[in-house]
Order: structure tokens, then sequence, then C-alpha cells
């Protein structure tokens, strides 16, 4: 899964966006903010994980967005708030009356709501690379999020003062991207390898790590079980090269995703990315059950086989890093969703970055039923995340199709409906490209949202967008490349839509416009959409 971006450009953004953001915030920031109370609300919360259920659906309820087919349409803007970074990777958590999210070079920040003043900000970890989750802990609650590099954090949604962070030690250059979940004393966390860009540098004997699925104590952030992707990883030297670098294998496999949490099993469900190095796992681009409680397996199931890739590939095919028999990358980078079909049975749905999409049994990981969409590729097919209304007994599949290596199968960027039962579509809206850059690609890379009857989708090109979930209707449209006028007073603009998409809480309509990873267009804008109706609890 591409989810890393190149270190030293990015470094060069952050200083320059941190420096930035200091001089507003020392002249004009909180010019209209004086009176914000500092303490949030934590009596309603609009979400329990990424998945915004433990399901891992990504639908938002009638109980909780006001927000559907009938007054989507009235959207507008309530407030931009400017990021610190051009490449926000953080998801809010929504409470009744605050919104919490990470704020690239900034930390942590909590939002009133209504205004977007700051409540308060903690600074001290400047890295949030993930959705912001929360749980009741001897009678406070925590915030819970993991940082790209500094590992897992918990710190208290009253004052944001830090409570304890931990990396676990599961191998030296552990990576997170994908979200954490957290479930009554246990976090459960994804953990990726800076492997899939230290292969780039020739002198680097590649590879050693595999990624997995660590499980954490919720009041001390202690490791309470590892589950790797692949039991011995690094265990075969396959060669040298210039003499002395040693390659090894098998590795990679790493857990891109957030987990989805089945309660009634006890299982988790995960999916797995590609190999970094020869020989192929029979565990890279799989889905994995494990339990709960100890980390075994329960099944597991490969999808693509010998799919070996790296960051050194995209150097040259020569590099003596990039396997000799290079995949095509297409893990499964969107985390799978437990739904449910109309007769009342569950079905696992999985999306790949090659554009197929699976139906599966959560018994035994069986395939029930296989589709595919578009031409899929290194950045999908499906990339971020699918969602699923389970009132209608459908499935959304967003197609990113952004150009990448030659292929015969014609691209088709857009929005797919399909029955959960068998994977038939219902209805599809592809999108048409104006250029073939990845600046303006109009695919949807991006996680998508479900509501009552909605389907709410963020593309590249920087347009979002609201669906009808029964027909494909198109409902509202609203450019977000454009600039604005910050809250806090930061210059703020808007680029491509893309990661964790976007939020749906109350009546709100919430997502972070500018993604300046992989050549597409960057900006700092979180938007804050609402309809004339607050959402009551």
């Amino acid at each position: 899964m591409l989810h890393t971006s190149t270190l030293l450009p990015a470094l060069i953004k952050l200083i320059a966006w941190t420096a930035l953001s200091s001089l507003v915030a020392s002249t004009s920031a909180y010019a209209n903010c004086e009176n914000t109370d500092i303490k949030p609300g934590l009596q309603q919360l609009f979400s329990k994980s990424w998945g915004i259920e433990y399901s891992g659906e990504r639908f938002q309820s009638s109980a909780n967005t006001s927000i559907n087919a009938d007054n989507a349409s009235t959207l507008s803007l309530k407030w931009a708030y400017g990021l610190s970074t051009d490449q926000p990777r953080s998801y809010p958590l929504v409470t009744e009356d605050t919104l919490f999210i990470g704020d690239g070079g900034r930390g942590l920040v909590a939002l009133d709501k209504e205004t977007g003043c700051v409540r308060w900000e903690n600074n001290s970890i400047k890295d949030i690379s993930t959705s912001i989750i929360s749980e009741q802990v001897d009678g406070r609650t925590l915030l819970i999020f993991s940082g790209r590099r500094s590992g897992v954090h918990a710190v208290d949604a009253s004052t944001g003062d830090n409570v304890w962070s931990s990396v676990p030690k599961v191998h030296p250059v552990p990576l997170f991207s994908g979200s954490p979940l957290a479930y009554k004393d246990t976090i459960f966390v994804p953990i990726s390898s800076l492997e899939i860009g230290l292969s780039a540098n020739p002198f680097y004997g590649c590879c050693t790590t595999s990624g997995g699925m660590a499980a954490l104590d919720v009041r001390t952030g202690e490791l309470l079980w590892y589950r790797p992707t692949i039991e011995k990883a690094g265990s075969v030297i396959t060669g040298k090269h210039y003499l002395f670098v040693e390659k090894r294998g098998p590795s990679g496999a790493p857990v891109w995703g957030a987990p989805m949490l089945d309660t009634q099993r006890d299982l988790l469900f995960f999916g797995s990315g590609q190999n970094y190095s020869l020989p192929a796992s029979l565990t890279s681009d799989a889905i994995f059950a494990v339990h709960t409680k100890t980390g075994e397996i329960a099944w597991v199931k490969q999808f693509t086989a010998d799919d070996t890739f790296n960051m050194a590939c995209t150097i040259s095919i020569d590099h003596p890093n990039c396997p000799s028999t290079m995949g095509p990358d297409v893990d499964f980078g969107a985390p799978p969703l437990l739904t449910q079909r109309l007769s009342g049975q569950d079905i696992l749905i999985a999306g790949q970055k090659s554009g197929d999409v699976y139906g599966i049994n959560p018994n035994t990981g069986q395939t029930i039923w296989s589709t595919r969409f578009g031409r899929g590729g290194p950045l999908g097919g499906v990339h971020w995340g699918i969602a699923a209304n389970p009132e209608l007994g459908l499935a959304f599949i967003p197609i990113s199709d952004i150009p990448a290596f030659p292929s015969d199968v014609p691209q088709a960027p857009g929005l797919y409906a399909i029955d959960v039962k068998d994977g038939s579509l219902r209805w599809s809206v592809e999108r048409e490209a104006s250029c073939q850059e990845r600046s303006c690609w109009t695919g949807l890379s991006a996680a998508i949202t479900a509501g009552p009857n909605i389907v709410v989708a963020g593309a590249m090109d920087g347009i979002l967008e609201i669906y009808r979930a029964d027909n494909g209707e198109k409902l509202w449209s609203y450019n977000t490349k454009t600039e604005y006028d910050a809250v806090n007073g930061l210059p703020t603009k808007g680029g491509t839509l893309d990661a964790h998409g976007p939020m749906l809480a109350g009546n709100l309509l919430i997502v972070s416009s500018g993604y300046g990873s992989f050549q597409q267009e960057a900006g700092n804008a979180l938007l804050v959409f609402s309809t004339a109706q607050e959402q009551t609890p």
C-alpha cells in the first residue's frame, strides 16, 4: 500500500508550515475566540472507530446524523480551519460541542464545533496520522491515536494532557499508518514497516520485517500480544549485491488499514499488504481473522499470490532491491467491513487495490462472491476505504484507478453500488477525468462515508459530492479547491481529497481538503459544512 511519501520534501514542507503557523498565531489567530470554553463536552460521541461503528461499515445512521437525501442539497460552508500541514492525515472525533483532530506539525487540537475556535491544544505529538478514537478509563475519557513514527498515544480529552505513549517493540522500524481501535480494556493497533521506503537505498539490505496487529493495555499502553503477518520474517538469505549487501526475505505484508471488530465472534478482521522482498509469503495480500484475546489466527485467506514490490521499484526495476519478479502492488490498504445481507446473514466485504471486491464468509474465510471494477494498480482500485448501508443491503465501492503501470484494462474511476448478497452492480457513477495528471485526476482514492440514503465521496480533483444511496442520483457538489478565510487566520486553501475521507456528525459534514502526496494537489483546509437544523441528541 503506497501510504508513504518522500521524507525530505515532507520535512521541508513541515518546517515551512510550522513557521507560518507560529507567525500567524502570534498576530491574529484567536482574535474572535477569547471567550471560548476550554473544556469540551464528552456526553455524546458520533463515532466509535475509524469505521464509525466497530463493524467498519462507515455508516452513520439517522440517530447520529440529520443529513439525508432530503436536505443534503442545503449544505453550506459553516467554517474553515487552516491546518499546519499540506498532507492532512487525521480523521476527527466529534462530540456534542467539540471536534478533535490532528493538526499536522501543530499537534492535537480540540475545536469548538460551532465556531472552530481552539479549546485546547497538545503540541507534544506532531505526526498524527490516524483517526482520533476514545475510550472510557477509570472515569475519564481518553483520546487515542497513532503518530506516523512516534507510536500510539493516549491523551485526556478534557484537558489535552498526555496520559501515556507507546512504541510497541515488535521490530526495529515500525510505521503507524492504520487507525487503532479501542474496545473495553484493549487497543488494537495496525503496524507496518519503514522498510517500504528504506528499500530505495541500494546499500540497505532489504528486508527483514513484517507488518502485524498489536494489542495494548488501554491504561498503560503495555503490549499484550502481537500477531505478525509473517511468522519468521527475514529468515531466508536470498543473495547479495555490491558483494556485501545481504538480501533477505520473506518480508513486508504490512497492515495499512484499521481493523474491524466482530464483538459476537470475538474476532478482529484486517487486511495485509504486498511482500517487500522474495520469497513471497502465503499471507501477503490477504484478509486475516484473529482472536481478540490472544491474537491467534482463526483463518487467513490470500487473494493475490507472489505480489512482491517496494519503493526501490519506483526508481528502477533494475534497482538491486527491486524484486526480480516484481508484483503489481495490489494489496489490501482499505479495511474490510462486516455487514448483513437482507436475509440476516453476516458477510465480510473487502476491497483490494486490484479493483476486486470480495464477499467473504466471516466464519471460514471462504469467498462467497467476487467482482471487479476498473483497472486497479498501486494507487487503487480500492485505496482507502469502502462503506455499506445495512438498511438498503448495499455496499459502496470507490475506485481510484489513478494512472500508474501500463495496462490493457480500461480505467474506470468512480463510485459503484453493489448488492451485498451477491456482489451484483446496482448503480454506478463513472467520473470522467479532465486530465491524466495526478493533480486533477477524478478518481476516488479517499475513504467514503454512508448516511441515511446518502453516500459522501471526495475525489482527487477536490470535488466533494453526495449521492442518493438507492439510485446514485447526485444531490450536492462542492469544489473544495479554493482559498478560504480560516477562523484561525492561517492562509488556507483546499486541494486533493484523499486519505480518511468525510465524517458525518449531527448536521455537520467534515472533511480535510489537500493531500500533497504522490504528486497530488496540496492544501491545508479543514472544512465544516452544515444544514440549517442541528441534530438533537
